[in-house]
């Protein structure tokens, strides 16, 4: 039985990582201290989800390891010796990141370059899959020109029509301290993939979603979006008019790019994954979704001060990942992502 080491396992897309090789028979270990909740308090707390794996996958294997304790990494992938890695353990919020900034690059940037020491050392054959973030993009895609819409900006550009290629430049712009270690993380690990030949991928995701995602507010937009409507709790909503846009992936459509990505690996590859033009809102938008399958009207208020580094329009080209793993694409619409997020609220205690 193949073995899968999964950092982050009861986050939003470790768990779809977790459940989605598990229904291929892999061994499935997660690797996961709950330190969201320490992030974002009670709300961000990601036991729940723990225990959903635990009671859906046979032979689930937990490790209560923090990928920031660089000796416990090494002893737990010498030991487990997975035959893939998935690591989407992180610090993932930019506006939070100001608050804690040591904690914030030692577990985003140090913490990655634990696990890649270790699967260096312990399985160097092994896919090494790790979930970036488009923030390594910075501000610079807001100099992209764009034109006003009634309910979004868009690019007006032509050559930004598919949206944000992998070629675009991530330097001399404003990042967030997150987008600088989650920097850091990325160039870490297209450089073990060059410079000693591991099969390693940064997917620089753009929203990321689903159902069991447990959205607050400085991270999770749909998620947290939809939380505020059935409760009836006004939604914020920081600068650009509520026009800001991005491109939502649901987390299966995640993990079966991953997937595809273990199977085939390639050395030192970098994909922007998110849900494309075609998958892409504005908060007014999704406030409008949210809406028809509420049926309640979605209270917010508005703030003219956007957050430090946000991207105004963002959605990812995905050509190159098309290109590459012709047998993906996106199967899960925003609609029906939304209608997931909006019943599982409904049912989570």
């Amino acid at each position: 039985m193949k073995k899968l080491l999964v950092t982050g396992s009861s986050g939003l897309i470790g768990s779809e990582v977790c459940l989605y090789f598990a229904a291929a028979g892999w061994k499935i270990h997660g690797v996961d201290n709950n330190q969201r909740a320490v992030f974002f308090g009670p709300q961000g707390d990601t036991r729940w989800n723990q225990q959903r794996l635990a009671g859906r996958i046979e032979g689930f294997e937990h490790h209560e390891v923090d990928i920031r304790d660089r000796e416990a990494v090494l002893a737990l992938v010498d030991k487990v010796r997975p035959d893939a890695i998935v690591h989407t353990a992180a610090q993932p919020s930019h506006d939070r990141a100001a608050a804690i900034p040591f904690a914030d690059f030692d577990t985003n940037a140090v913490g990655t370059l634990n696990l890649l020491e270790a699967t260096r050392r312990a399985c160097p054959e092994s896919p090494f899959a790790h979930m970036s973030t488009n923030k390594v993009y910075g501000d610079r895609p807001n100099s992209i020109a764009l034109e006003e819409l009634e309910t979004r900006w868009d690019y007006a550009d032509p050559q930004y029509a598919n949206g944000i290629p992998e070629s675009f430049s991530i330097d001399q712009s404003k990042h967030s301290l997150f987008g600088a270690s989650k920097v850091a993380a990325d160039v870490m690990v297209q450089e073990y993939g060059r410079y000693f030949n591991l099969p390693t991928c940064c997917l620089r995701g753009g929203c990321l979603t689903g159902p069991n995602h447990s959205g607050v507010e400085l991270h999770g937009f749909l998620s947290y979006l939809v939380k505020c409507n059935l409760e009836g709790k006004p939604y914020t909503v920081f600068g650009y008019k509520g026009k800001q846009v991005r491109d939502n992936i649901h987390s299966e459509d995640v993990a079966r790019f991953i997937a595809a990505f273990i199977e085939t690996p390639r050395v030192a590859e970098v994909y922007n994954i998110g849900g494309g033009k075609a998958n892409s809102c504005s908060i007014l938008e999704a406030f409008q979704i949210t809406q028809r399958f509420t049926g309640r009207e979605q209270q917010y208020s508005y703030s003219d001060e956007n957050r430090i580094g946000d991207h105004i329009c963002y959605y990812s080209d995905l050509a190159k990942m098309r290109a590459d793993y012709p047998g993906w694409d996106i199967t899960i619409s925003l609609e029906d992502t939304i209608e997931q997020i909006v019943a599982a609220w409904k049912q989570r205690p």
